[in-house]
C-alpha cells in the first residue's frame, strides 16, 4: 500500500498536544491524598524499598518501578506514587504517531491525539496510582509497532503490557473476540496483523518480560505477582461493586459527549459502507463497553479501554469536515457560530433550572429548552436548502465540536481535580479520604506540643482498615491492630466513630474527621451536580485521640 502523505506541522501538533496532555495529568498531581487502593500500592512499593518482602499484588511494573522512584528519592510522595501513571497517560498521546498512515490517515492520527490528550477518563486514570493506564499505552504502543512490522519493539511493549497488571486481560478480552471476528474479513487494517517472526519476537519479549518483572532480578517475586495478574481478573468477577453500569453509560454522554455523537456518525456511516475500518472499531468498543459493564466488580476507571476505540472513530468522522472549499468557509462559520450560540442559549436555559423552585417556571425553560433544539434542526435544515447540504454538515459539526469540545474539556480540568476539592465528578477515585491534611497537621501538632517532634509520637490504629490512613502516617511509628489494648497507653489512637471505650474516653482528649467520602448519586440531584458540580457526599468518621499529657497546659510526662 502506498504511503500517505504527512503533512505540514504534523509535530508541532503533537507537541501541542503533549503539552496539554502533560499539563492536565501533572498540575497538582500529589495534592490530594492517595485513597485506599492506591495506598496499598503505594505501600508495597515503600516496604520494599524499607527492606521488607511484602506480598505483591498483581502490578508488578508499578510497583517495583515506584519503589525504585521511593528508593532514589528516599522515601514516598503522593507525586511519585502517581508519577509512572502519569508519564504513561502523556506518552499516550503521542501512540497515533506509530500507527501507519495506511491504517490511519495523518490527520486523523493528529485530531485522535488531541482527544487522548483531553479526555476526561483518560486524564484521571493518568492521575491515578495504578497500572489501568500503564495496561493500556503499552497495548496501544504494541499496537503501533506491531502495524509497523517492528517485532522487536512491540514484544518489548507486550512483555510491559503484561507485567501492567490484571486491566490487561479486560482490554485483551475485547481486543481478541474482535480480531477473532475480523481475521477472515477482507480489508480490515486495525486487526489484519504483519507476520511476526517467532525468534525476532521471543527473545526480547522474554528477556523485558523477566528483567522489568524482576526488577532486574533485585525483587524476585514480582514475576509471581505477574503470572498472578490473570487469577486476579477472574476473582473480579466473584464480587460485587456498588458502581451502576448506567452511572457508567451516563458517564460516556456527560464527559465524552463529542465522541460519542462522532463515533455514532462514523458507525452509522460505516455499516451503510460496510467499512472495513469502520466496523472492527466499533465491535471493538462495544465489546470493550459490555466488559465494563457487565463485570460485577465494575470500576468507571474500566472504560478506558472502550474510550481509545471510540475516540479513533471519532477522529476518523470528524477528518470528513476538514476539507472545506474557500467559497464554503464562510457560510460554514456562519452556521458554526448559529449552532454554539443555540447549544449556549440551551445550556443556559437547562442550568438555570436550578435555581426554579415554582413547576410552572420549571415548565417555561423546559419548553424552552425543546424548542431551541428545534430551532437548531430548523436552522441547519433551513440552510442546507438556501445554500447547501454541505455547509449544513460542516457548520453543525463545527458547532457541535465547539460547543460539546467544551463540555468535555470542562470535564477533563473536573477529572484532573482542578475545579476545587468540593467539585464531585464521577471519574473521581472512590472512598476519596476528606480532612486527611487536617488530621495529618493535628496529629503533627500533638507530637509536637508533647515531645518536641513533629513525628514522635506513636500512633495506634483501632479497628480501622483503611490503606490510605497507614500511608498518610507512613513518617510514624504506626501499629495497626483491631482491638485497643487501652492498657498500653499508646500517645495517639485513631478509632472509627462509635468505637471508643470508656477508658479511652476518660485518658483521652478526641477529635473527629470525616474520612472516606463517596458520592451519594440519585437522579433527584442530577440537574444540581450538571449545573454545580453537587451532590450529597456519603461519610465515614474517624476520631483522633490524644492522651492528656500531649496537651501543653498539662505537666509533661510523655513516653513514646
Amino acid at each position: 500500500m502506498p504511503n500517505l502523505r504527512r503533512f505540514k506541522n504534523e509535530g508541532w501538533l503533537y507537541a501541542l498536544a503533549f503539552a496539554a496532555a502533560v499539563f492536565l495529568r501533572f498540575a497538582h498531581l500529589g495534592a490530594s491524598p492517595l485513597t485506599d487502593a492506591e495506598a496499598e500500592l503505594a505501600l508495597q512499593a515503600l516496604r520494599l524499598t524499607q527492606g521488607a518482602k511484602p506480598a505483591l499484588s498483581a502490578h508488578p511494573f508499578y510497583i517495583l518501578f515506584t519503589s525504585a522512584l521511593f528508593f532514589l528519592y528516599g522515601g514516598g510522595t503522593n507525586f511519585l506514587a502517581r508519577l509512572l501513571p502519569a508519564l504513561a497517560g502523556s506518552f499516550l498521546v503521542l501512540a497515533p504517531r506509530l500507527l501507519p498512515a495506511e491504517w490511519l490517515k495523518p490527520r486523523s492520527a493528529v485530531l485522535l491525539a488531541f482527544f487522548l490528550a483531553l479526555d476526561p477518563g483518560l486524564v484521571a486514570a493518568s492521575r491515578l496510582a495504578g497500572s489501568p493506564i500503564l495496561a493500556a499505552a503499552f497495548t496501544f504502543a504494541a499496537l503501533g509497532f506491531f502495524f509497523q512490522g517492528k517485532t522487536r519493539p512491540a514484544a518489548f511493549f507486550v512483555a510491559l503490557a503484561l507485567l501492567g497488571g490484571d486491566s490487561i486481560w479486560l482490554g485483551l478480552l475485547a481486543l481478541s473476540i474482535t480480531w477473532a471476528l475480523f481475521q477472515f474479513a477482507p480489508r480490515a487494517p486495525f486487526f489484519s496483523l504483519p507476520q511476526v517472526s517467532v525468534s525476532n519476537f521471543l527473545f526480547p519479549f522474554l528477556t523485558t518480560f523477566i528483567l522489568f518483572g524482576s526488577l532486574f532480578f533485585i525483587v524476585p517475586n514480582g514475576l509471581s505477582a505477574a503470572f498472578a495478574a490473570l487469577a486476579a481478573f477472574f476473582s473480579r468477577w466473584t464480587f460485587a461493586s456498588t458502581l451502576s453500569p448506567w452511572l457508567q453509560l451516563l458517564s460516556l454522554l456527560i464527559y465524552q459527549p463529542l465522541g460519542v455523537l462522532l463515533a455514532l456518525i462514523a458507525l452509522g456511516r460505516g455499516i451503510w459502507r460496510r467499512s472495513s475500518r469502520i466496523l472492527p472499531l466499533g465491535a471493538w468498543f462495544f465489546l470493550a463497553l459490555i466488559f465494563a459493564l457487565l463485570l460485577p466488580s465494575r470500576q468507571m476507571i474500566d472504560l478506558v479501554w472502550a474510550l481509545i476505540p471510540l475516540w479513533t472513530l471519532a477522529a476518523i468522522e470528524l477528518t470528513r469536515y476538514l476539507n472545506v472549499f474557500p467559497d464554503e468557509r464562510g457560510e460554514a462559520l456562519g452556521a458554526a457560530g448559529l449552532t454554539v450560540f443555540i447549544w449556549l442559549f440551551g445550556w443556559l436555559d437547562l442550568t438555570g433550572m436550578v435555581w426554579v423552585f415554582d413547576p410552572a417556571q420549571y415548565a417555561v425553560r423546559f419548553w424552552t429548552l425543546l424548542v431551541s433544539l428545534l430551532i437548531l434542526i430548523l436552522s441547519l435544515l433551513f440552510i442546507a436548502l438556501g445554500w447547501s447540504l454541505r455547509v449544513a454538515q460542516f457548520g453543525g459539526v463545527w458547532g457541535m465540536m465547539l460547543a460539546l469540545g467544551a463540555l468535555g474539556a470542562a470535564g477533563a480540568f473536573g477529572a484532573a481535580g482542578l475545579r476545587g476539592s468540593s467539585s464531585v465528578e464521577m471519574w473521581q477515585a472512590p472512598l476519596l479520604p476528606a480532612q486527611a491534611d487536617l488530621l495529618q497537621a493535628t496529629a503533627r501538632d500533638m507530637s509536637e506540643w508533647g515531645a518536641g517532634n513533629d513525628y514522635a509520637a506513636q500512633i495506634v490504629i483501632a479497628g480501622v482498615q483503611s490503606p490510605a490512613l497507614e500511608w498518610l502516617l507512613r513518617q510514624r511509628s504506626v501499629t495497626v491492630t483491631s482491638v485497643l489494648d487501652v492498657s498500653s497507653a499508646p500517645p495517639l489512637v485513631i478509632t472509627a466513630q462509635g468505637e471508643s471505650s470508656p477508658a479511652l474516653a476518660s485518658a483521652y482528649r478526641g477529635q473527629d474527621f470525616i474520612w472516606r467520602q463517596t458520592p451519594a448519586w440519585n437522579f433527584a440531584n442530577g440537574l444540581r451536580w450538571l449545573a454545580l458540580r453537587e451532590m450529597p457526599q456519603n461519610s465515614e468518621t474517624l476520631i483522633l485521640w490524644a492522651r492528656e499529657d500531649l496537651f501543653i497546659h498539662q505537666p509533661s510526662t510523655f513516653q513514646p
